[in-house]
């Protein structure tokens, strides 16, 4: 009984010296591996000599792929995410130009968010005051981000990101009059910051540079109007305290631990966020806010009864 096709194929290479996969090309070179015939398009360097496609193929499937102290794979070297966010804060600032309504209907809004609004708390992150603004956010979200990404990954990155976003919202939002109107990715680039220093401790890497960088933003809402410090803090915190948790659990927990971590600080931003609107709710000077929930007023401009 006659062969398989490829067996057939082989036998007939080893016997004319040609290609076992262009069986037009003489060779005498053999898979190191296997030791079939291959021509030079079909050669991979191995330690030594040289290996057929096939066996190549397989042995990459035996390799184990290799990771960062955090567990980041090498495809995640290319900071996607980072360039996904920036890319989705320069389209909302775009919406902000072309849609007159657009920052109303989205930034974070004290009284908005007690009326249950609290996607605020995230979209809000994505608009921007003006270009400098914009441009002051991108630069230092495209400078954390390549540094950090590539460390955690694109999953631990992307819940950092977010966690902070979340965390520097409620702290503002908790902490800031009920009239107060924000926007900016702020929060979340300084729980990239914390995120960063955390990485930078774990690694060895020199870090008083970071820490006067972080200072100097940190202390920019003092002497420019109109910055919200608390977003700062709340990112910051945030930053900090998960990117602990992604460097620091031990190799059996480190799924269990980050998950529990930022569990407990989204139920706690739900708690303040929860409670701050019923106070918010609460007092009679907004009730008139609360009548005309789909109605967006120029509130900024908005003073409360006495």
């Amino acid at each position: 009984m006659s062969g398989s096709p490829i067996e057939s194929a082989d036998q007939a290479a080893s016997a004319r010296s040609v290609c076992y996969r262009h069986p037009d090309r003489e060779t005498y070179i053999r898979c190191g591996r296997c030791h079939r015939l291959i021509c030079p398009d079909c050669m991979t360097s191995a330690s030594v000599g040289f290996q057929c496609p096939e066996c190549v193929k397989e042995g990459r499937a035996t390799v184990r792929q290799a990771r960062t102290v955090f567990g980041a794979t090498a495809d995640a070297r290319r900071p996607v995410v980072t360039e996904i966010l920036v890319a989705l804060c320069v389209a909302g600032y775009a919406l902000q130009i072309v849609i007159p309504t657009f920052t109303a209907r989205f930034e974070l809004s004290g009284l908005r968010m007690a009326n249950g609004e609290w996607w605020r708390l995230f979209t809000g992150g994505f608009l921007h005051g003006g270009l400098m603004h914009l441009a002051f956010n991108m630069w230092a979200l495209l400078i954390v981000g390549r540094q950090l990404e590539p460390q955690l990954g694109r999953v631990r990155f992307s819940l950092l990101y977010a966690v902070s976003l979340l965390a520097g919202s409620t702290v503002s939002y908790c902490f800031s009059p009920a009239t107060y109107l924000g926007v900016g990715a702020s929060g979340a680039i300084f729980g990239l910051f914390g995120g960063l220093i955390v990485v930078a401790r774990r690694m060895n890497w020199q870090l008083n540079a970071l820490i006067g960088l972080v200072l100097i933003n940190f202390l920019v809402p003092f002497v420019v109007p109109n910055v919200d410090w608390r977003a700062h803090v709340g990112g910051l915190l945030a930053g900090l305290v998960v990117t602990a948790a992604f460097a620091y659990s031990p190799p059996g927990l480190r799924i269990v631990i980050p998950a529990v971590v930022i569990g407990a600080i989204v139920v706690g931003c739900v708690v303040a966020v929860t409670a701050r609107s019923q106070e918010i709710r609460n007092d009679p000077r907004y009730a008139i806010v609360f009548q005309l929930p789909d109605i967006y007023l120029p509130l900024d401009e908005y003073r409360p009864f006495p």
